[in-house]
């Protein structure tokens, strides 16, 4: 979410890296040489392999086994062609977008791959429209045209300088439209794409069998032939695993002890750590509809109470940061607003808010979590949540959690006053922070209507294309949604890799959403 060179054998070698997209080459070798499928470990499972219905981490699994318009190579910042030859804006207003597509695609089962079937699958999000799905992203598409078998032209409604990047998106897979309902998700569990490996094997929430895909046209350089991704509830037996052997690499989900102890080099001297700074953050949103949750100043209270650094520094050891804004560190507008307005914790401070409001009870509260998506420390972070709003004296709080396939599915129905979500970037843009969770279409699946934001600070963003001039945009993006508190920002995360000493590539394999290319990966054979 996707089995020696060593003068002091020591337990762990760590490999800081300065950015995501650029390998160190700490672990190289000449050799591709493969010894078998490389077993991966995670914590993130799909929610589902249609690709119109997802708008979350199921694209771990997309980006290995269908392909997209535009994607990152290796080293790439910005969306480079994969299936397309060539892609570009064709007017100065940032409106018509197109691709010529390389000649010869053909999907896994043979059939072609052509402008109908781009043309197809884009078409297709928008007419079946998943609560919470990808149709989202596509708010600046007015019409797709296929020109020939080869030509794709996108016609936006608005100036979009970030439509390449939403192209580059998983959710914008390219299927074959002989296997796939124009109107409705595939229900069968199968999977018909042309990306680098095909699905030959699949055990929903236990794992995913990658086979080397041979009609595969597109930049990956594939490192191995196969690769058995297998997914866990719990951050424990998946490290377990990987130190009897069992997984050669274990990414997602690992719990803050378990990054610490590799840190410490306290392991047999057979595993490597890579580090790398991130994008991913956590975060609160409040339903409107809720009784509490639904007034401002309840919301600004909990703003007030919650302790950020007592979070990142008792639960994750460290491992994350404390987190004032929607947009983490590192992207353009990444402001502190939660902390300019509300300073550090403040139970009195929150009380007097309360109270100039009428409210002088317990305000009672249900936070919601999902078990399976984030790791363990999750429930201990709600923990620490209640234990917070508790001692407070301003809250009577109960936690509730569910699988995350249910848990998806209750708070696109609007059930949870208070839930946890986390969020890895669909592309490295600030855009890419603020609009999935404003608008009646959004990927939590409640409305959060913010008409500044999205009819005019978010168009006016993305009608420059030199992204280092909307600064001022997003800064008062983040005052809107400051002052509002329908979101509650808690931290940002780092991106930790665990892998066996004998696995290479582990540099490379995460691209700017974080999402892993398994491609990457292989087995040292010589030293």
């Amino acid at each position: 979410m996707f089995n020696r060179n060593r003068p002091l054998r020591q337990v762990a070698a760590i490999a800081s890296i300065s950015s995501l997209v650029t390998g160190c080459g700490v672990l190289s070798s000449d050799s591709s040489e493969d010894a078998g499928p490389i077993e991966v470990g995670t914590t993130s499972a799909p929610s589902t392999l249609d690709p119109a219905a997802s708008w979350d981490s199921s694209w771990e699994l997309f980006r290995n086994i269908y392909q997209t318009l535009l994607s990152y190579p290796n080293g790439a910042t910005t969306p480079q062609p994969d299936a397309a030859d060539n892609c570009r804006f064709t007017d100065d207003s940032n409106t018509t977008y197109r691709c010529e597509l390389r000649s010869g695609l053909k999907f896994a089962d043979g059939h072609a791959l052509d402008a109908r079937a781009v043309k197809y699958s884009i078409d297709r999000i928008g007419k079946i429209n998943v609560n919470g799905g990808p149709a989202g992203l596509l708010g600046s598409l007015d019409r797709v045209q296929a020109l020939g078998d080869k030509e794709v032209v996108f016609h936006l409604n608005k100036p979009d300088a970030t439509f390449p990047f939403v192209l580059a998106t998983p959710a914008m897979s390219i299927v074959d439209p002989a296997e796939y309902p124009a109107s409705a998700l595939r229900e069968d569990n199968g999977v018909d794409g042309s990306g680098p490996y095909t699905l030959a094997d699949y055990e929903d929430g236990k794992k995913a069998e990658l086979a080397k895909n041979d009609n595969y046209k597109g930049y990956a350089d594939r490192r191995n032939d196969a690769v058995t991704i297998n997914y866990y509830r719990d951050s424990a037996p998946m490290v377990a695993a990987l130190r009897d052997g069992t997984l050669d690499l274990a990414f997602r989900g690992l719990d803050p002890d378990d990054v610490v102890g590799l840190q410490r080099h306290d392991s047999d001297g057979k595993l490597q750590l890579v580090e790398g700074s991130g994008t991913e953050i956590n975060y609160l949103v409040f339903n409107p509809k809720d009784p509490w949750a639904g007034r401002a100043v309840v919301r600004k209270a909990i703003a007030q109470v919650v302790d950020r650094a007592a979070i990142a520094h008792k639960v994750y050891k460290d491992t994350v940061e404390p987190l004032y804004s929607m947009v983490p560190k590192g992207l353009t507008g990444h402001t502190t607003g939660f902390f300019d307005d509300y300073g550090d914790p403040s139970p009195a401070r929150a009380r007097k808010m309360l109270s100039d409001a009428g409210i002088t009870q317990r305000v009672p509260l249900t936070l919601w979590y999902t078990t399976d998506r984030y790791g363990s420390s999750t429930k201990l972070e709600f923990q620490e949540i209640e234990r917070q709003l508790e001692g407070s004296g301003l809250f009577t709080v109960t936690l509730k959690s569910r699988p995350w396939k249910t848990y998806v599915t209750g708070y696109q129905k609007g059930e949870y006053p208070v839930f946890g979500r986390g969020w890895f970037p669909d592309f490295p843009d600030p855009d890419n922070f603020i609009a999935p969770f404003v608008g009646d279409q959004n990927a939590l699946g409640t409305p959060y209507p913010a008409p500044e934001i999205t009819g005019e600070l978010l168009p006016r963003s993305r009608g420059e294309s030199d992204r280092a001039n909307v600064v001022s945009e997003f800064e008062e993006a983040q005052r809107i949604l400051v002052d509002d508190a329908r979101l509650l920002p808690l931290w940002q995360g780092k991106q930790y890799v665990a892998a066996s000493d004998d696995i290479s590539g582990a540099e490379q394999a995460l691209d700017p959403s974080t999402i892993m290319m398994m491609w990457t990966l292989y087995r040292k054979t010589s030293w």
